[in-house]
Order: structure tokens, then sequence, then C-alpha cells
């Protein structure tokens, strides 16, 4: 499919669909899912303290937006957390290394916003091995609030072009115990080379690139319907939608027009980052994959709040076939014989994002 200058021209210029009945102002104004966006404005609001503090533990990042958290409350004072198999990425992740990195995060932010109220949450890490639950964490009196809670409203993932300016020295330091910071500009190319091949070869292979396509959720009524997976929405990209410029079909052709400037756009996401922020584990196991989500979403909510932004790309980390030349060589590059890079992210200066569509607390609860 060719984008015609007489396409971009009928969205751009507000005419035709656009024009029509309502106006431009009004269709920008009705396209935000506040369905799906609902449970950032309803986080804290419980006051059963297991559920004020998972009311905030599903705002956590996550690979493509899955949610892979269920929470059975049966038990008084704990919360025991499954993996949701049923939002598995048999693709990109087919060890679900990266969803047990959302795991991680999503317990840190229950441990976190459990603090805030004073309780302690002890945690049993995979008690049955991998057959059973992910963790069982029991809630107890006796925590010191968590000066990182004040940052979870504000943390988001930002998926922009950075600001040349540089990361100072004393941010770096900020963040040194939580990642690796990569500045020195000979390293930071190598790092951007390598990410920016890793993007390409997850969306010119075929059956990693159907997985996000089927997972994108294209516009406020899918968004509102179904509050996961890759969110397109807003006046612009809804307006594409309309015109038939923007369809799934076309995001699987990677010679269409609607796929080309895709790819246009995250290559200038690319090439505009000033810094690299790495977690790595000496170690591989399901114990440490949680452990590097716990220090991912510390590092997100401390950039948060030091005025940085900070954007994963891990496709060089993923570990299906067409991606082992990538993987083997962001290890080389980024860590030591035996460890493994866990998480790897672009690090600067970029704009405020709106939040990422949640699934409302009950639909993650099994048992009560």
């Amino acid at each position: 499919m060719s984008l015609s200058r007489r396409k971009m021209l009928f969205v751009l210029g507000g005419g035709g669909i656009l024009a029509a009945g309502t106006g431009i102002g009004s269709f920008a104004a009705t396209r935000t899912p506040k369905t799906a966006l609902a449970p950032w404005d309803q986080a804290g609001a419980e006051t059963e303290p297991r559920r004020k503090a998972l009311s905030h533990a599903i705002l956590a990042p996550n690979p493509h937006n899955r949610q892979p958290w269920l929470v059975d409350l049966d038990t008084p004072d704990t919360v025991i957390l499954y993996r949701d198999t049923t939002r598995d990425l048999p693709h990109t992740d087919p060890y679900h290394r990266q969803l047990t990195i959302g795991l991680g995060c999503f317990l840190e932010l229950m441990i976190i916003a459990a603090a805030q109220d004073g309780y302690r949450v002890d945690l049993d890490l995979y008690p049955q091995g991998e057959t059973g639950p992910v963790a069982i964490a029991k809630f107890s009196k006796g925590a010191e609030a968590d000066p990182l809670f004040a940052q979870i409203m504000h943390r988001r993932t930002c998926k922009e072009p950075f600001a040349s300016t540089p990361v100072p020295a004393d941010k770096i330091a900020a963040l040194s115990s939580l990642a690796r910071v990569i500045t020195e500009q000979q390293q930071v190319s190598a790092v951007k080379k390598l990410a920016w091949a890793a993007h390409k070869v997850e969306m010119q292979t075929p059956h990693t690139l159907k997985e996000s396509v089927d997972l994108m959720r294209m516009g406020r009524a899918e968004i509102d319907a179904n509050p996961d997976g890759i969110d397109l929405g807003g006046p612009f990209l809804e307006s594409l939608m309309l015109v038939g410029i923007l369809t799934r079909e076309a995001e699987m052709d990677t010679t269409s027009s609607a796929f080309q400037e895709g790819m246009r756009i995250y290559h200038e996401i690319h090439e505009n980052t000033p810094a690299y922020a790495v977690v790595t584990t000496k170690g591989n196991t399901r114990q440490d994959q949680i452990e590097a989500g716990r220090r991912w979403i510390r590092l997100n909510l401390t950039t948060t709040e030091l005025g940085l932004a900070l954007h994963p790309v891990s496709q060089a980390l993923q570990e299906y076939p067409e991606m082992a030349d990538h993987y083997k060589a962001v290890h080389e590059l980024l860590t030591e014989p035996g460890h493994t890079v866990q998480m790897l992210g672009r690090l600067g200066y970029g704009p405020q994002r709106a939040p990422s569509p949640r699934w409302p607390l009950e639909t993650r609860i099994v048992n009560a």
C-alpha cells in the first residue's frame, strides 16, 4: 500500500472525515481511552492493605504490556502471585525471561506501596519450582516508607527521541547501584548500532513481527476493550486508521509506507540516545530474573525522580534463533563471560508521556 500525498493532506489538513460532524477538536477530545487508563486514577483507592498495594503494582512496566500477573488473596495477609500463561510471548520471549522480569517489577512496586502504609512484605520465590506460584508474599506490620513511592504515578516508559543533553555525573552516580550507565561516545555508538540492528531483526522476522501486530490495539475502542498489548491511539493515528492508511495488513507488509514510516520513526528514536543503562546478573535463574525486574523498576522510579527518561530496547536480549548473533554480540559488549544482560535501556532527557493502559485490579485476582 502506498501512502499517497492526497491521503496525507486529507488527514493533516482536516478535510473529509476530520472536518465532518463534530470537527477536529471534538474528534481529538474523544480519543482518550478513559476506561483503559482508569486504574491509574484508582491506584491507592482500596482500603484493604494488600489490595491497596496491588492497585499500584498493576502499574508496573512489562514486555508488550501483557500484564502477566494473577494474584490469589484467599490466605489472610498473603498475596500469592502466578504468571498468567495465557499472556505468554512465545516468539519474542520463548523462555519467559522478559515476562519474569516484568513480574519482578510488579513485586517491587507492591513492596514499595505496602511500605507506604507501614507493611513489610516477605517473599518466598518459586516455593514449588516453576510449576507453582511465582511468589508467596506475606504482609506484616513494621516497614518504613520508601521515598520512591512518590514517583509511582509519574513513572513512564518514554518511546521518544531524547535530547542531546549529556546525563550529568551526579545523576549517573545516583543510578550506579541499580545499573551500569554507558555515556562514553564510542561505546554509546556501538550499543546504538547493535540495538537498531536487533530492532530490525524483530521487525523483519515474520513470526516475531506478527506477534507484535496481533497485540496491537488500534484506536480508543480496541484499547478500552483490551487494555494490554501495544496501544496505538490518539487523534492523529486514529485519523490514519479511519482513512485506511494505518491497518494491521499494512503493519505486516514490510514494503508498505505505514511500515516504512514506523521504521523511520524508530530509527530516529534510537539515533537520539545520549546514554544507556544496563542491568546484568551473575546467573540467569528465575530468582535472578525477578531481582533484575526489581532493580529495573527502581531504576525507572529513580530516573523519574532525577528528571530523566528511560526506554527499554531489549530486542538484542531476546532468545529466538534469528536473534542469536545479536544476543551473543550484546553479551560480549556489555558483560563478562557467564553473566547475563537482563535489561538494556535508552537513558536521557525526554518528553513526558501519557500512562499506558491497564486492566483493572479485579480482573487480575483469581481468589479473594
